[in-house]
């Protein structure tokens, strides 16, 4: 279901209703504040000022779901253009925008093209997960006079190049703070685990609405596929998001699901894919979908299953990083949220979670 203005919590509205139509702002919260949700209805209420909006995403699988919240709520001349930072970019150089080497641009090249280009005065631009773009895409929104609205949580930095708050702030110059609190996607418990690999000071408050607490399970090999089978049965009007570590675990049990379930017509998305039934997906649709971790940043589903926690037991359980990719991973659940092992011994990452807070077997 998507949520109309008026939907929207009471934080969430006063959000929206206290913010300038001019200007750059920085709006930062934790998981489950409805960042994305808030970015969609922000680039609307700035199409309507009568000056056409761009909403920006890192990811296209992201790019998807946004584009369908604004397909149901946008303004009837489609004023609000969803698109991937990449493919806006390429774009407004023109052809053969010149590649740098980390993924992204030549960043010297835009700036280049910027300081030679007639200043857009209408151009506006809203970022979602924008901890996720390199702090030089800013640089550049600066360099064409954007009013640019960002939402962003830099304790969920998933790529090698991402941006923190403070330069995100800086690269746009004059910019407003503001920060978004509660948690209107997750319940207690969920929650509650996922606090336990929260990066930055201070864990955000814990959401009232209550559920099952989060259970990992040992599998045997290749047993993944009978564990999803058991859960598209028990709850057929759910979303489950399958999250994985690898495309090959991820077309392995897309495989498994279609030759052992085949009326549950799973769906799977990989950035590989230029076209077809692996690059669009209905998210709207009950049913499992199977996702790549890099592809999961934003996304909201019912049940969220991480089958293959066993493929990080060799990693440093301190490390940051994997940290916050588990921290990302375990606030996708918005009901239920699973994790599951192959092999004799539970991840030491998991190993160190309390029994109150995750159930075995």
């Amino acid at each position: 279901m998507t949520l109309s203005y008026l939907d929207l919590a009471p934080d969430q509205r006063a959000s929206l209703d206290g913010m300038p139509f001019d200007g750059n702002h920085l709006i930062s919260g934790p998981p489950g504040s409805g960042k994305s949700l808030l970015a969609a209805q922000r680039a609307i209420m700035l199409a309507l000022t009568g000056t056409p909006a761009v909403l920006l995403t890192r990811s296209n699988l992201l790019r998807q779901s946004l584009a369908a919240v604004v397909h149901a709520l946008g303004p009837a001349d489609r004023s609000v253009r969803v698109t991937t930072a990449h493919s806006w970019l390429a774009e407004w150089y023109g052809r053969k925008a010149p590649r740098g080497d980390d993924g992204w641009y030549d960043w010297q090249a835009f700036y280049q093209r910027a300081a030679e280009a007639e200043p857009d005065p209408g151009l506006t631009l809203v970022v979602d997960e924008g901890q996720d773009l390199p702090p030089e895409f800013y640089r550049l929104c600066r360099l064409l006079q954007a009013r640019t609205t960002v939402y962003a949580d830099e304790c969920q930095r998933l790529t090698d190049t991402n941006s923190t708050l403070t330069e995100i702030t800086q690269r746009l110059g004059n910019c407003t703070r503001r920060e978004l609190e509660g948690n209107h996607r997750n319940t207690r418990q969920i929650a509650q685990f996922a606090a336990y690999f929260h990066t930055g000071a201070g864990a955000p408050a814990l959401p009232d609405r209550e559920g099952p607490p989060p259970r990992v399970h040992r599998l045997p090999d290749r047993g993944a596929a009978d564990l999803l089978v058991l859960l598209a049965e028990r709850h057929p009007r759910r979303r489950i998001g399958v999250i994985v570590n690898s495309r090959h675990t991820q077309f392995s049990l897309l495989g498994s699901l279609e030759r052992r379930a085949p009326r549950l017509k799973p769906q799977t998305y990989t950035s590989q894919a230029v076209q077809g039934r692996y690059r669009t997906l209905d998210l709207s649709r009950p049913g499992i979908v199977l996702v790549h971790r890099a592809s999961a940043k934003g996304l909201g589903f019912d049940t969220v299953v991480i089958p293959d926690t066993h493929t990080d037991a060799a990693l440093d359980s301190t490390s940051a990083a994997l940290r916050m990719t588990y921290y990302v991973l375990a606030t996708r659940a918005q009901r239920e949220l699973h994790l599951a092992y192959e092999g004799n011994d539970e991840p030491p990452l998991l190993a160190g979670v309390g029994s109150q807070d995750l159930l075995r077997g």
